[in-house]
């Protein structure tokens, strides 16, 4: 694969993450339009990766975010410190006293079930991470002086402002210059690029970042969207059977964009909210590789598995140096994620190589 990561010697960090935090409000069973109170959690695309990184398999992890100096800003940084998550990278931002210079962001998220999708409800405008620019964080002395081994962004956080476009380009082309293995996770949200350009803007921009990248994560529609690759034939509700249509769109991935050392997607098949065929491929050295199929994965919060996915493929990637190996850590890392509540894992490695390795689900005393 040629993932020629630094010397953990020469580094602080094993990885970090660049992109939005925000405050998850959680109704629990409900829904939000009929809630009387709310379960609090830390969330965000980019951050969730570097937390199961920490939390789950015990690497040494930062996020490189910004908040509002305030006190929901200050619940956003304990949650971090309970997730083990290095917080010394943080920007702090002043804001008045109403948010009208800048805040933190809140989503509102409700679980579903059944028939009932989940419904997410995101107030994230002014954001203090989506005003900053790469003038706010000094990436030189990140990457150059503490050492950062691997960083993971995403398409979330470049959607949300044109700083952020910037400030993302500006952070990954700093890491590569000093050595840094680089992911990105494409994410592509339409909501959220409309108000920037559109589709149109969502390609110029992932195309730019494209071209840096090490490690390519994305669903098909992600790399439709934002790349311009499409699966031809394909039908949504036979994912599985067009391993095909999937490899030739990741090799046509691969030639345009030849930096890319590994591409991988998740393969989800949503039979209801809370009952989803789940697996997932990744293309290493020309050759695709498929993790277990979990049929029939049942489901208590699937926010975050994707993003667990990724956690478990990164860890993998940087620990075994086998693209099978990644790919089924991160199948079953999403897999454990998505039968806990919150954006975050709550498994530990022990749990996540268990169920790798076939392990059922009787009561363990």
């Amino acid at each position: 694969m040629n993932l020629k990561l630094k010397n953990r010697s020469e580094c602080k960090y094993d990885a970090v993450s660049l992109g939005e935090v925000m405050l998850r409000l959680d109704p629990g069973e409900g829904r939000i339009r009929t809630a009387r109170n709310f379960q609090v959690w830390e969330g965000g695309g980019e951050y969730n990766v570097i937390r199961g990184l920490r939390k789950c398999f015990g690497l040494n992890t930062g996020v490189i975010t910004a908040f509002a100096d305030n006190e929901v800003g200050l619940l956003m940084e304990d949650l971090i410190m309970q997730g083990g998550v290095d917080t010394s990278l943080i920007r702090w931002m002043k804001t008045d006293g109403i948010g009208r210079v800048c805040r933190n962001g809140l989503n509102y998220t409700e679980r579903g079930f059944g028939i009932r999708g989940a419904v997410g409800c995101s107030d994230r405008a002014n954001t203090a991470i989506s005003k900053a620019t790469p003038k706010d964080f000094d990436f030189d002395y990140i990457f150059g002086e503490l050492g950062v081994r691997w960083l993971h962004t995403g398409g979330i956080y470049a959607a949300l402002s044109e700083q952020s476009c910037e400030t993302v380009i500006a952070a990954i082309k700093t890491a590569k210059k000093y050595g840094t293995i680089v992911s990105y996770d494409l994410n592509y949200r339409p909501s959220m690029w409309s108000a920037i350009g559109g589709l149109e803007k969502a390609q110029e921009v992932n195309k730019e970042i494209a071209r840096y990248v090490d490690v390519m994560i994305g669903n098909e529609e992600d790399f439709t969207a934002c790349l311009g690759f499409e699966i031809e034939g394909n039908d949504e509700n036979l994912k599985e059977l067009n391993l095909d249509g999937y490899r030739k769109m990741i090799n046509e991935a691969a030639r345009a964009y030849p930096n890319f050392k590994v591409v991988a997607t998740t393969l989800r098949t949503v039979c209801t909210a809370t009952v989803n065929d789940w697996s997932a491929i990744c293309w290493a050295d020309g050759e695709i590789y498929k993790a277990k199929d979990y049929k029939g994965l049942e489901i208590l919060d699937r926010v975050g598995g994707g993003d667990s996915f990724a956690s478990g493929l990164i860890y993998g990637l940087m620990t075994s140096d086998d693209p099978e190996t990644a790919v089924n850590y991160g199948a079953a890392h999403g897999a454990l994620a998505m039968t806990t509540p919150g954006d975050t894992t709550m498994a530990r490695k022990k749990e996540v190589e268990a169920i790798m390795g076939g392990a059922g689900a009787r009561v363990q005393r």
